[in-house]
């Protein structure tokens, strides 16, 4: 039993660091003006290309929002710090999943044939998943109520 729990707090600092890493990483680059977001997807706008062009357009489009590549900066970088520390791990997870679930999902209809890509970001899902799982006779009562 000893060794589950300590397999659950690497779970836990690995998946809490890439998520702080990550959201650092998306304060370091400057948002791309609309001319060169063009100018980039110009080259891609062949049909054997649109899968690439659909992940330079989402992507530079949650950037020219002005806001939401940094809100998701700072909810990675806070929600990861949540799942460090000890105390605030669940809560850290709860916030996580949709985050986790979005990165898998973003793989999986927009770089599917990249295999290793989505297998990566399936397994950081599942380490997200069980983390919450592990801690479902906790949570049960909040969201089932026997019925009388």
């Amino acid at each position: 039993m000893k060794a589950v729990s300590i397999l659950f707090i690497i779970l836990r600092l690995f998946l809490g660091g890439l998520m702080i890493y990550g959201g650092i990483h998306k304060f370091e680059q400057p948002s791309p003006t609309p001319i060169e977001v063009f100018q980039k997807a110009e080259k891609f706008s062949s049909p054997e290309k649109e899968s690439t062009l659909q992940k330079i357009l989402y992507i530079s489009g949650a950037k020219q929002t002005g806001y939401f590549w940094q809100v998701l900066g700072i909810c990675e970088i806070l929600f990861g710090l949540l799942l460090i520390i000890q105390g605030t791990s669940f809560i850290g997870a709860i916030f996580l999943l949709p985050i986790t679930l979005h990165i898998f999902l973003f793989h999986y209809f927009l770089e599917r044939e990249e295999t290793g890509e989505l297998l990566k970001t399936l397994a950081f899902f599942a380490i997200n998943l069980a983390l919450v799982l592990k801690e479902y006779k906790k949570w049960k009562p909040l969201v089932w109520i026997k019925p009388i």
